[in-house]
């Protein structure tokens, strides 16, 4: 009789234990999720803002056409590449990380010719749109930490002893890393001074 105790003990702590896990695996991988929806949303911010943008810059720096359309097409580029956070595939990240970096890339221009404008570094549209831009950058990339820290987590629980096996029973996955190709993102910062 007591053998049997011991036995639905035992039977009793390990699916406690395999729920616990489970649990753990779904609240991770849906905080990936959400991290990753937080992104999409400051990605939307940024595409919100380049139009605005682009066309306060237009009206000092005109026969800078190859630069603004450069710019439109690198956001149009960016804005088609629509992702379901409930299902995200390696491939889908590495798209929207070459295209938010070609995007990236281009701003970096528009922003430099912008320099050569004293009257549009003046502008106090301009600056308030610039002043939203950084303010946005700044919430990608802490949404991206965040993201990448939550897919991390998932990485280390699946790749955990136990944890793993739990994890492989039910179909658990690792995410992708959402990071951006450092060959098309230029090294240095760009100044802005005004």
């Amino acid at each position: 009789m007591t053998t049997l105790w011991i036995i639905v003990g035992v039977i009793a702590v390990l699916v406690v234990y395999t729920i616990a896990v489970y649990n753990s695996f779904v609240r991770l991988t849906q905080r990936a999720k959400e991290a990753w929806a937080d992104i999409d949303v400051q990605l939307k911010r940024r595409y919100d803002l380049i139009p605005n943008l682009i066309e306060t810059v237009k009206g000092y720096a005109a026969h800078e056409r190859g630069v603004f359309e450069e710019v439109t097409a690198a956001r149009a580029k960016a804005t088609q590449m629509n992702v379901d956070p409930s299902n995200i595939t390696p491939e889908q990240i590495q798209a929207i990380a070459g295209a938010e970096s070609a995007l990236g890339g281009a701003l970096g221009k528009l922003l430099a010719i912008a320099e050569a404008y004293p009257d549009l570094k003046a502008n106090q549209n301009f600056a308030q749109l610039q002043t939203e831009l950084s303010d946005t950058e700044n919430k990608i990339q802490a949404a991206r930490r965040f993201y990448n820290g939550n897919v991390r987590d998932l990485a280390i629980r699946l790749q955990s002893f136990p944890s793993n096996i739990i994890g492989n029973m039910f179909g658990f996955k690792e995410m992708e890393y959402f990071e951006l190709e450092e060959d098309s993102v230029e090294k240095e910062p760009i100044k802005v001074q005004f």
